[in-house]
């Protein structure tokens, strides 16, 4: 939260010089610091409405209801809200700011493929990382890379549009603040990136001491990677909340891969049983 606070107020303090208003300088900071806190407090809705996903009653799906409950119960935590995804692609993910507002999301592919081990596995995953305190920082991160995008998108837009200074386009120190500007998705993306991998073989042990049966997620794991096919509507900003990449694990992109927010699916199932 530090390092991307720091970062937006360097992209302020460049456009406000660029333009000529420190008053862009002030904004930068109230709208970072109003961010960092919202995306506190409400970061979970946010994602939850990103990501199309509805809260369903114990009525809609009482079997995924006791199986986030029963758990909830071994792990000794709350139990969390759960939400539906309207997608084929089997996927889901975790977000809140602690146990006591922990939710879970599943897609409609996930209910609909996995077997009652196979979902226990990943509901067990997913509630691992409520446990071990890495939605928090995840659903922050979903927020500010999103802000940072909107600052940047902003710029090169005002350019297209003719708002350049005459004065303030010449020499290396302009050309290099225009181009940090233009690569800042990329560099937010980086800083998301940084959220280490780990947490994710962190939660597939986690998940394997709660349901004392590693097969089935690495069954579920499987399956998943093997669908292959990405979500219908899925973002950069929350593609690292899933339990799998949600644009599908069999990209041809060499680019993307260099991108990957999540272990290669193979080696999760080498750390769960040996494969």
């Amino acid at each position: 939260m530090i390092v991307f606070f720091v970062f937006i107020v360097v992209l302020g303090l460049y456009i406000s010089d660029y333009y000529g208003s420190p008053l862009i300088l002030y904004i930068a900071v109230i709208f970072s610091l109003f961010m960092n806190v919202g995306a506190f407090w409400y970061g979970d809705k946010i994602v939850m409405k990103l990501s199309r996903a509805r809260e369903i009653s114990s009525a809609e799906d009482p079997e995924i209801f006791r199986l986030v409950e029963n758990i909830s119960i071994t792990a000794g935590l709350p139990m969390p809200k759960i939400y539906l995804i309207n997608d084929s692609a089997p996927n889901a993910f975790a977000t809140g700011r602690n146990k006591d507002h922990g939710a879970i999301a599943v897609t409609t592919g996930l209910r609909d493929l996995l077997d009652k081990t196979e979902t226990e596995g990943v509901i067990a995953h997913e509630l691992s990382h409520i446990k071990n305190h890495d939605t928090l920082i995840a659903t922050v991160v979903v927020v500010l890379v999103g802000l940072v995008s909107i600052l940047a998108d902003f710029f090169v837009r005002s350019q297209f549009l003719g708002n350049s200074r005459d004065n303030r386009n010449s020499g290396p120190l302009a050309v290099i603040g225009f181009v940090l500007v233009l690569l800042s998705p990329i560099i937010a993306t980086i800083i998301q990136l940084a959220i280490s991998r780990k947490r994710e073989f962190l939660a597939d042990a986690s998940a394997s001491l709660l349901t004392r049966y590693p097969e089935g997620l690495a069954s579920a794991l499987k399956k998943i990677s093997s669908y292959g096919m990405p979500m219908k509507k899925v973002h950069n900003a929350t593609a690292h909340l899933f339990i799998s990449n949600p644009f599908g694990s069999k990209t041809n992109f060499s680019f993307a891969k260099m991108f990957m927010t999540h272990p290669p699916i193979e080696e999760r199932i080498k750390a769960l049983i040996g494969e």
